[in-house]
This record gives C-alpha cells, structure tokens and sequence, in this order.
C-alpha cells in the first residue's frame, strides 16, 4: 500500500524544521549506505549533530504520533529517527530496496514501512520525483512541502534525477505491529469502515461486528 499523508507538518512546524536545516552540514549520503545502496545512491544527508537532531526528532515524532492516518496505516511499534536528505542538480537514488534491519548505535528493528517527509514545494526544483516500481507500471510521487508519503520497506523504488533546484526531505522507517503488508492493507480499509460505523451508527450490532473484527484480526497478526 502506497498511501499520502497530507500536512503530517504543519507551516509553523515546516519553517521550524527548514529554519534547523538551513545551516545545518550535509555530507555524502553513501557514507549511511549499504555496499548494494552505495552503488547507486548520489545525495547529501545531514551529518549527525545531536542538539540539531533532537529538535528535529521532537517535531516530526509529535506529529507522527498525532496523526492517525499514520498510526492506523503504519500500526507502528518501532520508529527509527529521522534521516535529513537533499538532492542537488545531477543527484539521484537509483533502483533499490531498504536495508531489513536498522539501528546501529541503539536497538536493531525491522523495516517494514519506509516514509518519505517532503520538505520544499515541487516547484523548487526539477525531476527529484519518488519512483515506485509496481507490476502496474511506474508511480511517480512529488508532494507538497509537509506531505508525506508511506510504503512498504521492501518495495523496489528510486529517486529520479535532479535537474534543477534542490530537493529536501526527511526519511524515516517503522518497524509495524503487523508485518505483512496485505495485512496492513486489509486492516487500514476494515479501520476506515469501522471508524464510518462508530460514527453514523454506533448502537448497532453489525457496528460492533466489525468493531470486535478488527480488533481480534489486529491481535491475531500483531506481533510484540
């Protein structure tokens, strides 16, 4: 499931996060890759400043736990801190899959959603668009600043080529309570019915049918 997340930032929150950026150094983005990733990974990441990075972690955090499109999508048990990327004219990520397992200095987790945190408008720059390769053909995705779009780990993907202008974003991965994604597909559409029954009939039995359904499917697949 390749789903949006309009406004996961707020503007407030959005020049907050580009004011803490702006000064911030950027370094080449293979040094944070694999040896498969580094073959094709042309960018610039935020190098690590532990005062810069906890209020960077305190804004996107707040908001991913506020958002409920997140939280029911992603079922999120584990969420790795954020990765700052840019792209400049002639950069690009070719095709690739996430690294399975994360974490270096804290405790290693599964990567089962990846998200991609849009940071400047499209019309800052050229090409840059999230290529998700699907046996439906190419999905190319390009957001508004403070959107954000989640989608399997293990999905094939690529960062099209920069032309012009600079691409920002923030990168982050979520090991998820429920680890197949069908089943995190099937569970997001059944909460979204669900949610619809709770508000327009909530007395009703076949509202607390399906309420009691999503709740057993969530502990029959959740893993702890």
């Amino acid at each position: 499931m390749l789903l949006t997340i309009p406004a996961l930032l707020n503007p407030a929150q959005l020049q907050k996060v580009r004011e803490l950026l702006a000064d911030a150094p950027f370094v080449d983005g293979k040094l944070s890759a694999g040896f498969a990733a580094s073959r094709v990974k042309r960018n610039e990441e935020m190098r690590q400043d532990p005062e810069r990075m906890k209020l960077l972690v305190r804004v996107l955090m707040a908001s991913l736990g506020h958002n409920e499109r997140f939280r029911f999508a992603a079922l999120p048990h584990r969420v790795a801190d954020p990765i700052f990327a840019r792209y400049r004219p002639g950069m690009t990520y070719g095709d690739h899959v996430d690294d399975p397992i994360m974490g270096t200095s804290g405790p290693r987790f599964r990567t089962d959603v990846s998200m991609t945190l849009f940071l400047n408008p499209p019309e800052d720059y050229e090409g840059g668009e999230l290529v998700m390769r699907t046996s439906f053909g190419d999905r190319r995705v390009k957001l508004p600043a403070g959107d954000a779009v989640i989608y399997p780990a293990s999905s094939l993907h690529q960062v099209a080529e920069v032309t012009a202008g600079e691409r920002l974003v923030a990168l982050t991965w979520v090991q998820s309570y429920v680890r197949d994604p069908a089943q995190r597909e099937l569970l997001y559409e059944l909460n979204l019915a669900r949610e619809t029954l709770l508000k327009a009939a909530p007395e009703t039995e076949h509202t607390a049918q399906v309420d009691r359904s999503y709740a057993n499917l969530v502990r029959m697949w959740s893993e702890l």
